[in-house]
């Protein structure tokens, strides 16, 4: 599957939740490719996370895409779509 679509279909996925919380980067590179730092998002992703609840916590994004996953202890503990900020 190409890895930047599965990151589209995740929005379908009730179940989306499950692929990410509870795992490592590592766990998410490999199973998604990369993850981008907040510092390498576009601007439009890094002004919401500046103006989010989640300002100053470890966060990264799957991709290029909106889903920001925000870790805790090395773990993922959130996965957050980024849209409307």
């Amino acid at each position: 599957m190409n890895l930047d679509s599965a990151t589209g279909a995740m929005i379908g996925d009730a179940k989306r939740d499950k692929l990410v919380v509870g795992r490592t980067r590592r766990e998410l590179e490999a199973k998604f490719g990369y993850l981008l730092p907040r510092a390498d998002a576009s601007p439009y992703l890094r002004n919401c996370y500046e103006n989010s609840s989640w300002k100053g916590r470890d966060v990264a994004f799957i991709r290029t895409s909106p889903w920001m996953v925000v870790f805790d202890g090395g773990n993922a503990t959130k996965l957050v779509l980024i849209k409307g900020c």
